[in-house]
């Protein structure tokens, strides 16, 4: 007699056996699962009833596997599942003391594991952990990581220094659970509180704002001083600064039109005939946006510009604010994408 007229009928299957029996179908199948994310006792419970299965009937196997898969069909929405795993989905989302007190709360953290809190940071709070840490302590967060988490902290910290971390993880093999739990707790007092901050908006962005606002003479001094105290800070503040001239570096050809569509007809004649009387950088920007808009209404512009005779310095500045002004709300409500000074360097 063969093995598969010996089997008799399987009884009825409890949901905990049917669970054993997918994720054993998963994993022969040569499926990934992240079963390390269940608590311990039903990862527990599922060992053991996959340890239970024998035999089982293709009849069997196909009406679990049938009915698993209405049930996934049937699914219209995911949710976090459990306090816990809301919290960590939703902190982000809350004001940052709620958050922090909602973090403290959970049951992972109440049980002395943190680490939850760590993996649950955005990406750039992760990358500040590597390069602010010791190697050792680096080459251990990376490892609590997803590798596909792992992968993009990895990308975006500095080369020499991921070099160094990827290095240490031969190093963590003997590291202890107690030295581990040690140093996630320390990490989620240093990083997982969301830090509180007197300005929304970053460094950059605010001196950016404000010189956008400031005259040229004054703009032009403050980035020369910042050049020679602290390049780098500089060139981001460049980039975070849009004024007239900067329109030839930063707009595409294609986005012009749309670009000078809100503003008036006087306003933006006023703006060209004060730019093309204007340095080298003025001039460049009013012939880039003439050379980008049709030949008659370029035409138009530059006789009404002529006509309009000498600008008086405020009342061109002013005009040629509301140009970039009106740009800058194309690029706030992603309407266009303006280019970095980088990438006009790399242009060029």
């Amino acid at each position: 007699m063969n093995m598969q007229m010996s089997m008799s009928p399987s009884p009825e299957l409890t949901r905990r056996r049917k669970a054993a029996m997918i994720v054993q179908m998963l994993i022969s199948d040569g499926g990934e699962l992240s079963l390390s994310q269940l608590p311990e006792s039903l990862q527990e419970l599922l060992t053991r009833e996959m340890g239970a299965i024998k035999l089982v009937d293709r009849e069997t196997v196909s009406a679990v596997a049938e009915e698993f898969l209405s049930a996934v069909d049937a699914v219209g929405l995911t949710a976090p599942g459990n306090e816990d795993a809301a919290i960590l989905a939703i902190a982000d989302h809350l004001s940052p003391q709620l958050a922090d007190r909602l973090r403290k709360q959970t049951a992972s953290v109440r049980n002395g594991d943190h680490w939850p809190l760590i993996t649950s940071l955005p990406n750039e709070r992760i990358v500040a952990i590597m390069t602010s840490e010791s190697i050792e302590v680096c080459a251990i967060t990376l490892s609590k990581l997803s590798v596909a988490q792992a992968a993009e902290v990895l990308s975006l910290t500095p080369g020499d220094r991921a070099r160094k971390i990827s290095l240490a993880m031969s190093q963590t093999a003997d590291t202890s659970p107690e030295a581990v739990r040690i140093i996630g707790k320390g990490l989620a007092e240093d990083y997982g509180q969301t830090p509180a901050l007197a300005f929304e908006r970053a460094p950059v962005q605010r001196l950016g704002a404000i010189l956008n606002s400031t005259k040229s003479d004054r703009r032009e001094e403050v980035l020369e001083s910042l050049d020679n105290d602290d390049p780098a800070f500089a060139t981001d503040v460049r980039n975070a600064i849009f004024t007239f001239k900067d329109i030839v570096h930063r707009i595409k050809e294609l986005d012009i039109p749309n670009c000078i569509r809100a503003v008036p007809g006087e306003t933006l004649t006023i703006a060209i005939a004060a730019a093309l009387k204007g340095d080298d950088h003025l001039k460049a920007s009013a012939e880039f946006i003439l050379s980008n808009v049709s030949q008659r209404m370029a035409t138009q512009i530059r006789d009404d510009a002529m006509e309009a005779g000498t600008i008086k310095k405020a009342a061109g500045e002013e005009a040629m604010g509301s140009v970039t002004n009106a740009i800058r709300e194309l690029v706030d409500t992603g309407t266009i994408t303006m280019r970095t000074l980088d990438e006009e360097d790399e242009d060029t």
